[in-house]
């Protein structure tokens, strides 16, 4: 059988242009179906979407030849603090402060604008002679097969792979062509994404205020800016987004407070229904569902595109090792070795946040009083506190070889 490619990758936001760089930097020949067009999302002005990178997101950046492209325009997390509040009332008295100095590793995480991130896989994967990028196209067929997995693209092409990594996002056409199933239910929240610029520096210093109606997330950005992701009822978050950008503010800065100074927008605003969705199975005949095409989880501790990147890292070195030893990579047992390594972690942590989230979204005196002490006692232990670190840095138990840094 001729194969176009070892691995076909449909989705080229983030995910997928990392695995591309994993599988081809070891060998493996990949196309990349990217329904965006490339040059536009690589060259578009800031537009206030940012993401939180891990330790082990970063080592995974390095290691496909990611981060030296990306590390000057990243923001160092060196601290993070986390309390309980109400509009207008200010943070409680019981809270949770991580710093940086209590783990090895150096800064606990990195934020990166999307703009950044994005032109960074690009320039990689135009530099990766293995990888065969497809702007502006989407899949609209697969067909699984005994020997391998053929995919029509919409310009009418049709390719061959070994395999077929669907990155393609919660609605993924991926898991749809492939039967399969999704579990999940809505928050009755949504999420308001902008960035702020703002009079006096963040030093670093992350915020995450839990608000009766949802979390709000301040993240440092370079300069004097952070990037903002506040939940609220569905119904209270379309009357904000309907408002103007000064009415938006006002209703900000109660949330926000001031001990930043006076801000002002920077870049635009979002907004998006949140909801957990979990695939009913991250593999297929010839599939492996990657990212939120797998779990698409709540923004609380900015953890999806981290947990993308760790099923990356997993898949990646599940397929290079099967490569190497001449096993066909689309079997349905090398296949099974990857969700037998991620299903559980990642459903896991996904349950964790939602427990988190319904814990918190909440104005129940008595919970309140609960949530408190307990953000009390983890904050006067430092052991505790180390080990909370350690597994929002991603590096608690083995991960996989790229998350610790290690080529494949």
């Amino acid at each position: 059988m001729r194969y176009d490619a070892d691995v076909i990758v449909t989705g080229g936001g983030l995910n997928g242009p990392a695995l591309a760089l994993a599988l081809a930097r070891a060998g493996l020949r990949v196309a990349v179906i990217d329904a965006q067009p490339a040059e536009a999302r690589a060259e578009a002005d800031f537009d206030g979407r940012a993401y939180a990178l891990a330790i082990a997101s970063q080592r995974l950046l390095a290691a496909v030849g990611v981060w030296e492209r990306l590390a000057g325009q990243a923001q160092p997390i060196l601290e993070i603090k986390t309390t309980d509040g109400r509009p207008g009332e200010g943070p409680s008295r019981f809270f949770l402060h991580f710093e940086a100095a209590e783990i090895e590793e150096g800064p606990m995480g990195f934020m990166v604008e999307d703009r950044h991130l994005y032109a960074a896989f690009l320039a990689a994967m135009r530099a990766e002679p293995g990888i065969s990028h497809l702007p502006a196209t989407t899949v609209t067929a697969q067909e699984a097969g005994p020997a391998g997995i053929t995919v029509t693209l919409s310009d009418g092409r049709r390719l061959t792979g070994r395999m077929l990594a669907g990155c393609d996002g919660r609605q993924s056409g991926t898991a749809a062509r492939a039967g399969i199933g999704r579990t999940g239910w809505g928050y009755g929240q949504t999420a308001l994404v902008c960035a702020v610029a703002h009079e006096r520096p963040h030093g670093g210093i992350a915020h995450q205020f839990f608000m009766p109606s949802g979390p709000l997330a301040i993240l440092p950005l370079t300069g004097n800016r952070s990037s903002i992701v506040w939940s609220e009822s569905e119904a209270e978050a379309k009357a904000i987004a309907a408002l103007g950008d000064a009415e938006f503010l006002e209703m900000l800065r109660p949330r926000f407070g001031d001990f930043l100074g006076r801000i002002e927008l920077a870049g635009k605003r979002f907004s998006y229904p949140l909801n957990l969705t979990l695939a009913n199975a991250y593999v297929a005949p010839r599939v492996a569902l990657v990212g939120d095409a797998a779990h698409g989880v709540h923004p609380i501790a900015g953890q999806g595109l981290n947990l993308g990147l760790r099923d990356v890292g997993a898949l990646a070195e599940v397929l290079v090792e099967a490569h190497r030893r001449g096993e066909d990579i689309g079997t349905e047992d090398v296949l099974e070795r990857y969700q037998s390594w991620r299903r559980f972690d990642s459903t896991a942590l996904a349950l964790g946040m939602d427990a988190v989230n319904r814990l918190f979204s909440n104005d129940n005196p008595i919970l309140r009083a609960a949530r408190d002490i307990g953000m009390g006692v983890v904050g006067a232990m430092p052991g505790l506190r180390r080990a909370f670190i350690r597994q929002a840095a991603g590096l608690a138990g083995t991960p996989p070889k790229l998350l610790r840094g290690v080529g494949l």
